[in-house]
């Protein structure tokens, strides 16, 4: 009859992703005529259990390369964006999300620029990306635990025979120049 025995482990008891999409308006230090590139960078994130849900924190860079004064010149305007955004999640086997949860957030489409336009003298751009979230807490675990014992197997060394017995007590420190060793 076999006992039962639970085991206390850390395991995913909840994951959650989130697409999102924001829109911004970046003034240049020139008046823009072209878009003629467009990039995200530096982006960092991190989330945190409160009340229940996950906030997730984080910001990026985003990059405009553009041309102005009658397409004859060129600039870059750089801006930093943050972001706040919250998620419900989705708890396995009624775990309960508490400030002993750790949160892990991944990546899972870093941010890019899915549009990007000048609008009345300003640069108009859509940022797209989408964040997973694995929840990490206690759980238990029950096994099935057997009551016999694994024996030992007993091997035996055939090399027994071999074994040298030597007295160091009766050894000749001179053996080199006794005459056994000469002929």
């Amino acid at each position: 009859m076999a006992n039962y025995r639970e085991i206390v482990t850390k395991a995913i008891i909840g994951k959650c992703k989130k697409k999102t999409k924001a829109s911004f308006k970046l003034e240049c230090d020139e008046k823009p005529d072209t878009v003629l590139g467009c990039w995200v960078i530096n982006h960092s994130f991190s989330g945190t259990a409160t009340g229940g849900k996950i906030n997730l924190n984080g910001s990026y860079d985003v990059n405009v390369w553009y041309s102005y004064d009658n397409n004859t010149k060129t600039g870059v305007c750089s801006r930093r964006f943050s972001y706040s955004d919250t998620m419900n999640a989705a708890l396995k086997d009624g775990a309960t999300l508490d400030d002993k949860s750790e949160i892990m957030v991944e990546c899972l489409k870093q941010p890019s620029v899915t549009d990007v336009k000048v609008e009345d003298g300003y640069v108009s751009l859509q940022v797209e990306k989408e964040l997973g979230v694995e929840i990490i807490g206690n759980t238990t675990v029950k096994i099935a635990v057997e009551d016999d014992f694994d024996e030992y197997e007993e091997l035996y060394d055939t090399d027994d025979e071999k074994e040298l017995n030597i007295n160091i007590d009766n050894l000749d420190d001179n053996y080199l120049e006794s005459d056994a060793v000469n002929k």
